[in-house]
């Protein structure tokens, strides 16, 4: 039970009917209700202290309705890593996260930013329909002609509105796809962010990279890492698009291969009880404003930060299309320290410490890489005018706010 937490009660969902009947129960007995998919909620809200926890990873079946169109219906309690493996054999696949064990429903419903993102967008703008349960315990079908400001809020409101037990979603005909990554000598990071960025803002949509710097631990040296994607697999077409990225810095390693899309999805597994803190922020534009605060907060504290690749497909859906709001997004500027069992607990607020500095260059923030769920953590999440949509939303479908448990949005 040490995964789940300290919850008194913990339900094992197989159906929607099995949702709704813990939803009736932790409504009309007052107790706190955590929903548990993949398990991997950075701020904690896939464990419970106390009340009921529902567990929907039995949610998980998969169907393909329409194979000339992509068109598949996926359980919310599936991994990414099942939902690849099982499309492959159709040609298809989904962009989804990093991780083959994260949970279809949790990743989706905050946006769901993967190694495709810049040709086929977010793994939320896939999805054409859901199956939600909502608080009053009704199964609803929902798509852009059915509830649709309730399709428009699950989408990107991160389970502020209903458990959502099923999604339909749109796969991209995709079976193989070029991965690899570049390694460079750690010397001159400002040149090699910017050199990365300008490659970034010319860059063939086809193409996604993460750019990580990770300083030296008594577990390694320093490395400054840029790791890639493809999305097909010609080899000759992504080896030109990713020319620019050898000439930014002195590169000591390179890597690429032509993989299935599944075996891009890793296993990144945090050893038991590894603390982590970590923010991030959404940017227009990655300036040299923007990189020189990001740099100097890294410095400060042996800090992990991630670059991510944005733009492309993520900026041809509109602003106001879904809850997921943030269609300018050159990039994710992300920083991240850890610690392990036992030791002091990592913070990103020492008194050296300004990410208030890095935040300011941003709209927002991405809850998939947020530790924290306060009020005003998620406040700086969304932009004011969808914040405003999302709570007339929940005072329509949760006005007790019953799905607290999450990057909650109460009941305007």
């Amino acid at each position: 039970m040490s995964t789940y937490g300290t919850p008194d009660t913990v339900v094992h969902a197989r159906t929607a009917r099995d949702v709704a009947g813990a939803i009736h129960h932790a409504r009309d007995t007052g107790i706190t209700l955590t929903v548990r998919s993949g398990g991997h909620s950075i701020a904690g809200l896939s464990t419970a202290d106390s009340g009921l926890l529902l567990d929907v990873r039995g949610l998980n079946r998969m169907t393909v309705l329409d194979r000339s169109r992509g068109l598949v219906r996926i359980g919310t309690g599936a991994t990414w890593g099942m939902v690849a493996a099982r499309l492959a054999p159709y040609g298809l696949a989904i962009t989804a996260g990093d991780t083959a064990s994260v949970g279809v429903g949790g990743l989706t419903l905050g946006g769901g930013i993967g190694w495709m993102v810049r040709r086929y967008g977010l793994a939320v703008d896939a999805v054409v329909a859901a199956e939600i349960v909502t608080a009053d315990g009704h199964i609803r079908r929902v798509d852009a002609d059915h509830e649709p400001e309730l399709f428009w809020a699950l989408r990107g409101g991160g389970g502020n509105v209903g458990v959502v037990t099923s999604l339909d979603l749109e796969a991209a005909p995709v079976s193989r796809v070029v991965f690899g990554a570049l390694s460079y000598e750690v010397r001159d990071l400002d040149r090699l962010v910017r050199g990365w960025r300008d490659h970034l803002q010319t860059s063939d949509d086809r193409l996604t990279t993460i750019l990580a710097l990770t300083p030296a631990t008594p577990m390694g040296p320093a490395e400054a890492v840029v790791q890639w994607c493809f999305a097909e697999p010609d080899e000759a077409a992504a080896s030109k698009a990713l020319a620019g990225l050898r000439q930014i810095g002195t590169v000591v390693g390179d890597a690429a291969a032509v993989v299935p899309y599944a075996d891009v999805l890793e296993e990144h597994e945090m050893p038991e009880g590894m603390q982590v803190a970590m923010r991030n922020t959404l940017v227009p534009t990655l300036s040299d404003a923007c990189i020189d605060d990001a740099l100097a907060f890294a410095a400060q504290t042996p800090t992990v930060l991630v670059l991510r690749g944005l733009g492309g497909a993520m900026g041809w859906v509109p602003d106001d299309a879904m809850a997921f709001a943030h269609r300018d997004a050159e990039a994710m500027v992300l920083a991240a320290r850890m610690a392990p069992p036992g030791a002091p607990a990592p913070s990103l607020d020492g008194p050296e410490d300004d990410w208030a500095a890095v935040a300011r260059h941003g709209t927002g923030s991405y809850v998939g890489f947020l530790d924290d769920a306060g009020a005003e953590t998620v406040v700086s999440v969304y932009p004011p005018a969808t914040y405003a949509r999302l709570a007339a939303v929940k005072r329509a479908y949760d006005p007790d706010n019953l799905f607290r448990r999450t990057h909650n949005v109460p009941p305007a």
